[in-house]
């Protein structure tokens, strides 16, 4: 049997490209290579594409950037062409690829962007279609369509900050009144903590604002949950199956970046010290959201848990982390699915969807 081709890309124009550079490494080490040949697409934190033949190894710390084969490349959106686009300097070569998996955190990889042009090619892709991965981006947007599902959350608001420069006053009166501090404020579309704050008091709320403000120009403020940080593992497209809960005990004071993939201190339980009422609780409601929200292939669904029994949903990531500490492989494998099983389930429902259209 032919191996099938499976276009891995990594990295981007993201805050998230280092750590997109390590879960595609974890991606392609566990790829079954009896049943797939991975071609790497490598793009640089600047938007070079390049197709990258080089170590393994080479692509976690980033060395690959600089290996002397790179070769200019690019997914081309024209259907016939079905592949990638290779600048071989005397002319273009094609290489046919049979599915795209899309390795790639935040913005310009998992907002929707990337998924617009794989929609265009016509090449099956691994994860949410262009709207949800859009939808579920924008922090806004999420709290917005969940409330309207009647699915519990943290009491939230949101502004664009270019309104903070002169109502500031009244966004603050709005902070004070509907949710109180401490609160934690976020840019709408980011990932893996990046650009998030704890305020303690009115006097941090302009800094803070200014932080998320680098990374978008819509700001999130959400009340400040004290309970336990959990997360579920959803996978699937029409008839998605929920993992077993995971709980995080933070080692810093919020699970930011540097908690998640640099320190690695943080404790991971897997199950969740929770009553078995409360995690199918969550597991059904992970579910729901996922179907509600349009997503398919898998997501992360991150959940807080007030006086051990209140679900509040926080967010959902439709390419979490794939690196080996990351919370989505972990929740799989304690249920039972490996990690290069979970990869090639992950390819057969990418194929499922394109079967549809």
């Amino acid at each position: 049997m032919d191996k099938k081709k499976i276009a891995i890309i990594f990295g981007g124009c993201s805050s998230e490209h280092e750590v997109s550079c390590v879960s595609a490494t974890s991606v392609i080490n566990n790829l079954p290579h009896d049943k797939y040949e991975p071609v790497c697409l490598g793009i640089t934190k600047d938007g070079r594409w390049y197709l990258f033949s080089g170590p393994v190894e080479e692509i976690a710390d980033g060395r690959w950037e600089h290996n002397a084969l790179n070769q200019p490349a690019f997914i081309s959106p024209d259907r016939n062409v079905h592949g990638i686009v290779v600048d071989g300097k005397i002319g273009f070569d094609v290489i046919k690829v049979d599915c795209v998996f899309p390795v790639l955190h935040g913005r310009n990889g998992e907002d929707g962007t990337m998924q617009g042009l794989l929609q265009l090619s016509g090449i099956p892709y691994v994860g949410c279609h262009t709207l949800a991965s859009a939808v579920c981006m924008d922090k806004a947007v999420t709290h917005t369509l969940l409330t309207a599902a009647g699915i519990k959350q943290a009491n939230y608001l949101w502004f664009f900050a270019d309104k903070y420069q002169t109502g500031a006053e009244k966004i603050k009166v709005k902070i004070n009144a509907r949710l109180g501090y401490p609160v934690f404020v976020k840019p709408a579309n980011a990932g893996s903590s990046v650009g998030i704050s704890k305020v303690h008091n009115e006097a941090e709320l302009g800094a803070a604002v200014e932080k998320a403000a680098r990374e978008d120009d819509k700001i999130v403020v959400e009340e400040a949950i004290v309970g336990q940080e959990v997360e579920c593992a959803v996978l699937g497209n029409s008839e998605p199956e929920a993992s077993l809960v995971g709980e995080i005990a933070a080692s810093a004071e919020f699970y930011d970046y540097d908690d998640k993939y640099k320190s690695g201190t943080s404790q991971l339980y897997i199950p969740a010290h929770l009553s078995d009422e409360v995690m199918e609780e969550i597991r059904s409601t992970a579910a729901r959201a996922y179907r509600m929200l349009g997503c398919a292939g898998l997501t992360r669904v991150d959940f807080f848990v007030r006086n051990g029994n209140e679900v509040l949903l926080n967010e959902l990531n439709t390419l979490p982390g794939f690196t080996s500490i990351s919370m989505y492989p972990k929740l799989w494998e304690a249920f039972g699915l490996p990690y290069s099983d979970l990869i090639d389930r992950l390819i057969t429902l990418s194929f499922e969807i394109k079967a549809k259209y």
